[in-house]
């Protein structure tokens, strides 16, 4: 089976305007995703989905500068970019990979692409429901399934979030959810705010080895470090 990799992102966060493209140790996080990713045997290739909007101009520019396929589309429908990119790929299924999940671990990915290489499922992920911390969040969709169910979604929450339509009639789809056997609490891993980007920051400056050495496990263990050391830091 072949399995790619879309990472939808964008610079207009409202939260943490330009976060995709903010630099930690001189590398953007969209670096660090690719890396991450890079290191999944398994996806045969990355491909970033932005919005054909002048402010994602530089994601462009990155993307070029990377040599990594860009397909930009609509702002709004990011489920319509997903879509899109399926046109040109002739993946059997992908894996969904947000923009604001710098420390997404890779494992996790392959640990979802070993299961669905078992059954016939149409989607294997991690959040239906969530036991992983948001930023770990796997998503791996086969693409005839998404093809055939794009045409389905008929609300702006479908089109911003890609997803929902599947879990809220999940009756009608094979989803398998693996759940953590650990309890990671409140941790919390996406970069939505400028203190989230701040964390972040603080962690890869612990890290000793390259980044993508470092599962979940180990920043579990690399934040709880810092919360013992310096609370204000957490």
């Amino acid at each position: 089976m072949r399995f790619g990799a879309i990472i939808q992102a964008r610079l207009s966060s409202q939260r943490c305007p330009g976060k995709v493209l903010k630099t930690v140790v001189e590398k953007p996080l969209l670096q660090y995703i690719i890396e991450r990713l890079k290191q999944c045997d398994d996806i045969d290739s990355i491909v970033i989905a932005t919005s054909t909007e002048t402010s994602d101009n530089p994601i462009g520019s990155f993307c070029t500068n990377y040599n990594i396929p860009c397909m930009r589309g609509s702002l709004e429908n990011v489920a319509g970019r997903f879509n899109d990119v399926l046109k040109h790929y002739p993946w059997d299924a992908f894996v969904r990979v947000n923009g604001d999940s710098p420390m997404i671990d890779q494992s996790l990915i392959k640990k979802g692409i070993d299961k669905f290489r078992e059954d016939n499922f149409d989607i294997v992920t991690n959040v239906f429901p969530r036991s992983y911390p948001p930023g770990q969040s796997v998503e791996i969709i086969r693409s005839d399934t998404f093809r055939k169910t794009y045409p389905l979604m008929n609300k702006q929450e479908y089109f911003e979030h890609v997803t929902p339509y599947f879990y809220q009639n999940s009756q009608k789809f094979s989803i398998f959810n693996f759940h953590s056997e650990i309890n990671y609490g409140n941790l919390h891993l996406a970069i939505d705010t400028p203190q989230d980007f701040q964390v972040f920051s603080t962690i890869v400056s612990k890290m000793k080895a390259p980044h993508w050495e470092y599962h979940l496990s180990d920043i579990f263990e690399i934040i709880k470090d810092i919360k013992r050391t310096d609370p204000e830091d957490s």
